[in-house]
């Protein structure tokens, strides 16, 4: 496993796309300010990608980590997501290609993503999140 200390925590505002080549990186992320994470381009070379992310500094009042598949409403999440805050665990999402962590997401906060399919049109990632805060999934 690469572990990414840089990309996304720097403090300041991050757009970043990832790629391939960066399949099984893991990122600290410092959500000081706002960070968008866009998945890889639509590829048929995309089934099997992972990559996990780790909040070591938390989201900011007012500021969100979003992570974002490629194409307007043609890719999906199949999200589990683990709230610590509430009796309510674990819940799924079954579609929505935007996830995000809320504000007020605190440190420990960790997502994991893995493509499981991609036929270059469309793409279906499945993910794991797990924090103090609701993340939304739309």
């Amino acid at each position: 496993v690469k572990v990414d200390n840089s990309t996304l925590n720097t403090g300041a505002a991050v757009t970043t796309t990832l790629t391939r080549a960066q399949s099984g990186t893991h990122f600290n992320i410092n959500g000081t300010d706002d960070i968008v994470v866009n998945m890889p381009a639509l590829s048929t070379s995309n089934v099997g990608v992972t990559y996990s992310f780790l909040v070591t500094t938390a989201v900011a009042s007012g500021k969100t980590v979003t992570f974002v598949l490629p194409g307007s409403s043609v890719s999906n999440f199949y999200a589990e997501r683990g709230q610590y805050t509430t009796a309510s665990y674990p819940r799924v999402a079954s579609s929505g290609d935007t996830l995000t962590l809320a504000a007020i997401t605190t440190v420990g906060a960790r997502v994991e993503l893995m493509c499981v399919a991609d036929d270059g049109t469309n793409s279906t990632w499945k993910a794991y999140i797990a924090g103090s805060a609701e993340p939304t999934l739309g």
